[in-house]
């Protein structure tokens, strides 16, 4: 069995190993820690290496703060640097290129897209209020109503940070009183009286690449506070997320009934995020004002004119022809022109930001 001092030994190889120490450097610097401070020859017997490899060896090991070489004794020595004080100056000596560093790693961007299971409540819920939290443009989030209170806080948050929030709620049975209950607590909500899916995606179809898209599907049960009940998949790849916002639009969107919808804001405004712009268009055309628009287009050109159709499934009635079609139609110089948002494929032209205000 090891004695404690070789199992130390074998640790302090490792790490030092771990920081591009080689085999013969780590015997040079082990056997002179041991003396303090030795000639060549007796450092070249204890760590049984060549004379010549061991003036090569603490020259490098003097270029990394750790020894200094004593030229004026006769014979020369070698001399370890106490490990306090050279740590302290390998510490600073990190700490000093850490913000460069950083600097250049927050100017790239994941290659790796993040694919995780998750199995635990806590785990889950955690995603969420981190998602919500640090979204930009726009929460969609399907819960069971037991998990509203735990992210309240974040939905109304995030409301105040202008970002567009959509929220499904399940296992709701009294309608009336969810109108109450969460008036507010988005810019639109639906109710279900089934609850089978755990689902959100933040800020999927962001054009900015600073935002975060994030994503978790899962069964309801996974939030139940029991283990082995449900599982959730957590992605962060544009793809996956924004297919994980299709299905919530597409799939189950259209199953709820809806109870609250957001007031319309004060025109004129300029929205980025195309969706909001088209939520906003609605409200206001269901009060009966007429809007006038002007777009900036991806492509650098301004559009102006009033707004003639509205093409969307945000809030009822529905009145795009096909899922997930999001539009607006202008009334300009050259005719009727149709506008989507990020990833246009259909409409005339895409937007990069929105400006509504009503027409007098």
């Amino acid at each position: 069995m090891p004695q404690q001092g070789e199992e130390n030994d074998a640790i302090l190889r490792e790490e030092l190993g771990d920081f591009g120490f080689s085999d013969k450097e780590i015997d040079v610097y082990l056997a002179l820690l041991s003396r303090g401070e030795a000639t060549t020859g007796t450092i070249s017997e204890d760590a049984d290496v060549t004379q010549q490899s061991v003036y090569s060896i603490t020259d490098r090991l003097e270029d990394r703060g750790l020894v200094r070489v004593n030229e004026h004794a006769s014979p020369k020595t070698i001399r370890a640097v106490p490990p306090a004080e050279s740590m302290a100056a390998l510490t600073n000596r990190i700490d000093s290129i850490t913000p460069v560093l950083e600097d250049r790693f927050n100017d790239t961007q994941p290659q790796t897209p993040e694919l995780k299971i998750v199995k635990s409540q806590k785990t889950a819920v955690k995603r969420l209020r981190d998602a919500v939290s640090n979204a930009q443009r726009e929460v969609v989030v399907a819960i069971p109503k037991h998990i509203y209170p735990e992210i309240e806080q974040e939905l109304q948050a995030a409301l105040e940070r202008d970002v567009l929030v959509i929220l499904f709620m399940q296992g709701v049975d009294d309608y009336q009183e969810a109108r109450n209950r969460y008036a507010g607590a988005a810019d639109v909500v639906r109710c279900w009286s089934e609850s089978f899916l755990f689902l959100f995606a933040v800020d999927t179809q962001s054009p900015d690449c600073s935002t975060s898209e994030a994503a978790l599907i899962g069964d309801a049960q996974l939030l139940s506070g029991a283990h082995n009940l449900g599982d959730g998949v957590a992605v962060s790849e544009q793809h996956l997320t924004g297919s994980i916002r299709g299905m919530f639009f597409g799939a189950l969107w259209p199953t709820g009934t809806e109870v609250s919808v957001t007031t319309p804001d004060q025109l004129p405004k300029t929205y980025p995020w195309f969706w909001q712009a088209v939520l906003q268009a609605m409200v206001h055309q269901q009060s009966g004002t007429d809007l006038w628009a002007e777009v900036e287009t991806t492509d650098g050109e301004t559009l102006a004119g009033p707004i003639s159709r509205i093409r969307q499934a945000l809030v009822e009635p529905p009145t795009n022809d096909f899922t997930l079609e999001t539009s607006l139609f202008l009334e300009t110089d050259v005719g009727e022109v149709s506008i989507g948002g990020q990833n246009s494929i259909i409409e005339d032209y895409e937007a990069s930001s929105i400006t509504l205000q009503s027409i007098d």
